[in-house]
């Protein structure tokens, strides 16, 4: 019988990349679309991600990079999955950001099922982590609230910033290993 809850999903920043819009923007519209996300905050390491991804049972891993570390951090955190049980083979890997095409089919090599690169559509994003959950007899997440959908140079300043917030307010986040975001935290 499927598995009734949402599709659980982990977006991760390893090393020392601090730029997280992109991997905000990829949670918020995974979770806008009935997904369960965990978000880790920037600057996890391999070991870091792998435990949240053992601890909160996660169906789906999605790395974001682009600090150009993809080739020395993405293999530590296969290997740390391992280590704590969690067979790569078993949930969805994919990664996003800035990854030459050179460097594609050693990542896919990994276990990385997609590559995501600038410019891609959410709408893509979600699509595909719908059909490889729809492929494993999992039950698809219902798309959330119905909820504008704003394109960066649509609206005002005010907009786009009213979104970022949006963007990292809602995204689930817990100790010990979460960034803590909130009104209250810088966006500088």
């Amino acid at each position: 019988m499927p598995d009734a809850r949402p599709i659980r999903v982990l977006i991760a920043k390893p090393g020392l990349d601090g730029h997280d819009r992109g991997a905000k923007v990829v949670a918020r519209a995974l979770r806008d679309a009935g997904m369960e996300v965990i978000y880790t905050g920037i600057r996890q390491t391999p070991e870091m991600i792998a435990e949240a991804a053992l601890q909160e049972d996660v169906d789906v891993v999605g790395l974001s990079i682009l600090s150009g570390a993809h080739l020395e951090l993405f293999p530590r955190v296969v290997r740390a999955l391992k280590e704590r049980g969690v067979d790569p083979d078993q949930i969805l890997l994919f990664a996003g950001g800035i990854i030459p095409d050179e460097d594609i089919p050693a990542l896919k090599e990994l276990g990385f099922r997609e590559v995501f690169r600038p410019g891609a559509s959410t709408q893509d994003i979600i699509a595909y982590v719908r059909q490889w959950a729809a492929a494993r007899g999992l039950v698809p997440a219902a798309a959330g609230p119905a909820r504008p959908v704003h394109r960066r140079g649509e609206g005002s300043l005010r907009a786009d910033f009213d979104v970022y917030l949006n963007t990292i307010r809602n995204v689930h986040h817990s100790a010990p290993y979460r960034e803590r975001i909130d009104s209250r935290t810088s966006l500088t």
